[in-house]
């Protein structure tokens, strides 16, 4: 049988790494894979996914031996350059629902909220040092063609007596974020935010003291299934009775999982520490903001008093085979600068000190896919989490161990399970021309929507080619 070929990563230059990353002092890596050795579940991939399910699996069956391969350092990926929000997934509810039904939907939402919980006591008990604040995560509105974007998630959540969300005040929104631009929204209070990077390393941390081997700068070149399978490393050969997926957007190598999978980057910048002004403007710390344009844009204030301002630049990789590109884009983030003035025009003069970027994972329905490759059944995977991460892989985790323990649970049996029920992306060409045409309509839409000005009829049509319907966040 042949091999399944993955793409090796394009390590970030110490200097091209997201702010997180620069910001923890320097860790001992864990030494590569050399030589051969055996494992019960081998994972590729140490970031939020591939951790969670290591510590998943440890909990279900403490007697497995479990081995994580990871590229570069654990967290190096999305894990540890992503805006730090921390929200639960009823704001995805509607997209949810259309996938896995009502009934579900809920349950994977409270999972979520579990999930938050679970950070919470970890952060509490000392496990885990990652600068969880629960400040609360703000969905707001600073255009008219943006105002209403969160009816349908509270309607659905309100009608099920979940009751996450409470509607907002222009008044109570510049009181809490000191922005005078975003005037409606909604706010979640169970919510906040992270240090990604903390809590990456920290995952890592209580993996290892849990018995899971790690080994780091181990990218995995190809794997011959098995049983067992053999994942093969410039320096060392594993083989595995079970293998889980766990690379996010590096996952678009294989050609059936390419077919319903595209990466696009996502671009985010810091300021210096300006604490003091934060302060005076009212910005809370540990308080998330998602503004509801169609490229949605995402921002916290660290602990250090920076902004964290992020962006989806709508960029996409061909035949989603992306390289250093991806770490860093040309523009420098001039495109969030221009928004971050906007939305603060007080902060005109700061300086940005770290600019940075990265792939996401998407699939058409926005919400993530897990599944056994075809003709492999001892190898899972999960993907598309679509820019949102935090709360939903430690669910994420259950649905992998399940799967990879062979466990016929509600886990196993959700409806996010089904690579064959998900829709398929075109052919490229036509669907790297279709994005770049949906991507300028995108920013031609947002330009005349933040000026609430009419957008071009021509991007109308144009965004009919957009997988879903909201953009990425």
């Amino acid at each position: 049988m042949a091999p399944i070929r993955l793409r090796t990563p394009a390590i970030a230059a110490p200097g091209e790494r997201s702010f997180w990353l620069q910001d923890i002092a320097a860790a001992a890596v864990t030494p590569p894979l050399v030589g051969s050795a055996c494992t019960d579940v081998a994972i590729v991939g140490g970031g939020y996914t591939g951790l969670w399910t290591a510590l998943r699996i440890r909990e279900a069956a403490p007697g497995m031996r479990i081995t994580i391969l990871e590229a570069d350092f654990c967290g190096s990926g999305a894990s540890g350059r992503n805006g730090g929000q921390l929200h639960s997934w009823y704001a995805e509810i509607d997209r949810l629902s259309a996938v896995v039904g009502l009934d579900e939907a809920l349950r994977l939402c409270a999972g979520t909220v579990e999930a938050i919980d679970e950070l919470v006591e970890l952060q509490r008990s000392g496990s885990i040092a990652m600068d969880l604040r629960l400040g609360g995560w703000m969905w707001t509105a600073s255009a008219r063609a943006q105002e209403g974007a969160w009816t349908r998630a509270v309607q659905i959540t309100d009608a099920a007596g979940a009751a996450r969300f409470r509607t907002l005040t222009a008044a109570e929104i510049a009181r809490r974020c000191g922005s005078p631009v975003s005037y409606a929204g909604v706010v979640e209070e169970h919510a906040g935010t992270v240090h990604p990077a903390k809590l990456a390393r920290g995952l890592r941390d209580l993996a290892l003291a849990r018995g899971v081997e790690i080994h780091e700068s181990s990218p995995v070149r190809d794997i011959s299934p098995g049983p067992p399978a053999t994942l093969r490393t410039a320096r060392g050969e594993l083989r595995a009775q079970k293998v889980v997926l766990a690379a996010n957007a590096w996952l678009a190598a294989l050609p059936q999982l390419r077919r319903h999978l595209y990466v696009v980057d996502s671009q985010l910048i810091a300021t210096e520490p300006i604490a003091d002004r934060l302060d005076q403007m009212g910005w809370e710390p540990g308080l998330a903001i998602c503004d509801a344009q169609q490229q949605v844009l995402y921002y916290q204030r660290s602990r250090s008093g920076r902004v964290v301002f992020g962006r989806g630049s709508g960029g996409i990789a061909f035949r989603g085979d992306f390289g250093a590109g991806f770490n860093r884009h040309p523009e420098r983030g001039q495109h969030n600068v221009r928004e971050l003035h906007r939305v603060y025009p007080g902060l005109a003069g700061v300086r940005v000190d770290h600019d940075w970027a990265g792939p996401i994972d998407c699939v058409p329905e926005q919400v993530p896919v897990f599944d056994h490759l075809a003709g492999h059944p001892d190898i899972v995977f999960g993907m598309g989490f679509n820019g949102s991460g935090i709360a939903q892989t430690p669910v994420a985790g259950r649905i992998l161990a399940s799967l990879v323990l062979g466990r016929k649970d509600a886990w196993s049996r959700s409806g996010l399970v089904g690579l064959a029920r998900r829709a398929r992306l075109p052919p490229e060409p036509w669907r790297y021309v279709g994005a770049q045409l949906v991507r300028q309509a995108i920013r031609c839409k947002n330009d005349a929507e933040i000026r609430n000005a009419g957008a071009p009829a021509w991007t109308r049509l144009a965004l009919r080619l957009m997988p879903g319907s909201r953009g990425d966040r």
